[in-house]
């Protein structure tokens, strides 16, 4: 049985033994193994987005985590129509226009009309829009490097088929950053 407060991490494993109490692993149907996965998928989401954080804060701009998220998507997907930002990000199309609102004001996006449809706009990352991504990204990418190199080496391989396919089923881009990777 499962104890403990939902974000308390086990010590010496670094695995939250408590992020699905009994009750929701059962509702869901959820296997013990399956359970444990879930749980340290829940430790390693908080360590991620503290990751992305600090990294963003660093990059020299004000910018919020979903504000973040959408220059990625315009990095990543190329420009967008505001409809197709929002069935991205998960929100109304209001909620996507006030956010690009506040990313023109920040002069990280533009809106441009559409070669195919003069009637409709499409955003696009400014370079100001882009170099707050790679900035952030580099910054991200050193500090990931600086904790894989805590992890014992035969752990990597597959750590990185579990992490790509659990990224594959949640519908991410393959484009993990816009910045190449570096041989050392």
């Amino acid at each position: 049985m499962r104890r403990g407060h939902p974000d308390s991490a086990a010590r010496g494993a670094g695995v939250c033994k408590a992020a699905l109490v009994p009750s929701e692993a059962d509702r869901i149907g959820v296997a013990d193994a399956d359970a444990e996965l879930i749980d340290a998928f829940v430790v390693t989401s908080r360590a991620l987005v503290g990751i992305v954080a600090r990294s963003l804060a660093g990059a020299g701009q004000d910018v919020t985590l979903p504000q973040y998220r959408t220059l990625v998507i315009l990095s990543t997907e190329g420009p967008q129509r505001i409809i197709d930002l929002a069935t991205h990000l998960g929100v109304t199309a209001s909620t996507a226009s006030r956010m690009i609102d506040r990313l023109v004001r920040k002069r990280l996006v533009r809106r441009r009309q559409a070669k195919e449809d003069r009637r409709s706009l499409r955003i696009d990352l400014t370079e100001s829009g882009r170099d707050v991504v790679d900035e952030t990204s580099r910054r991200r990418r050193i500090e990931i490097e600086r904790i894989m190199k805590e992890m014992p080496a035969g752990s990597r391989r597959p750590l990185t088929e579990a992490v790509v396919a659990f990224a594959a089923a949640a519908g991410e881009s393959p484009t993990v950053s816009p910045l190449p990777v570096t041989e050392r």
